[in-house]
């Protein structure tokens, strides 16, 4: 597959222009929140014809990011993001459930894209991408967000992000091409014949993670603010 990567000014300029380069039809979002993403697709692909949203909108017991919040903020995200895209109408399809529990209510190899915005922890990054694999199409894509190279993204007291590196691992082990692209995000094409990653940044220079974890003073310092915060509820 080839895309062109051009300059843009936001992650959402980003995959409008590469969305319309490839004439993505059927499409998933895994975690959506306020929906305000998913308007600006919208908004700007005119070759989308079924846009489905998986995100639970709900308090986890087992999600350690900042935005595992009240269950009243989260019910006023998914009534914003049912308003952002009411005007679209049967393009949308909402899926309302953690991707684990909901994602066999999409077809095998039935979507051109899948884009993954969700749980950023290793175990949110490995359910969602090894869930989405067998929804996409051979020749489709699966993109995503916070490939970062910064593990504590949202501080010592929270889960460290790790889409970088388990994306290319994964990428590695489905033989597939990965695009490293600007805001950290990433494109994994699912053509299954030869692992390649193309780095359109030039700012990736290891894949490991030794070089990104923190000195043991920083991991002590981490292990008391996590005590701390259990103390405090």
């Amino acid at each position: 597959m080839e895309i062109k990567i051009r300059k843009y000014n936001s992650r959402e300029s980003l995959w409008i222009d590469i969305l319309n380069q490839t004439k993505v039809k059927d499409l998933l979002e895994i975690g959506v929140y306020k929906g305000e993403f998913t308007e600006v697709i919208l908004n700007n692909c005119e070759a989308i014809e079924n846009y489905l949203m998986i995100d639970p909108w709900m308090q986890l017991n087992n999600w350690d990011k900042p935005l595992n919040v009240d269950n009243s903020i989260l019910q006023s995200a998914y009534l914003e993001a049912i308003q952002r895209t009411k005007r679209f109408g049967k393009k949308v399809q909402v899926i309302r459930g953690t991707t684990v529990d909901v994602i066999d209510n999409v077809e095998d190899n039935l979507l051109d894209f899948v884009y993954i915005d969700g749980d950023h922890t290793l175990r949110g990054i490995t359910i969602d991408l090894i869930s989405a694999w067998k929804k996409v199409k051979k020749g489709g894509m699966i993109g995503g967000d916070d490939l970062t190279q910064n593990l504590w993204q949202h501080g010592p007291q929270h889960e460290p992000t790790l889409v970088f590196p388990y994306a290319l691992y994964f990428a590695e082990a489905m033989k597939s091409t990965i695009f490293l692209l600007p805001f950290n995000q990433f494109l994994i094409f699912k053509n299954e014949d030869k692992y390649e990653f193309v780095d359109y940044t030039g700012t990736y220079q290891f894949f490991g993670l030794k070089k990104l974890i923190p000195k043991e003073r920083t991991l002590k310092q981490a292990l008391i603010d996590r005590i701390l915060k259990c103390f405090r509820g």
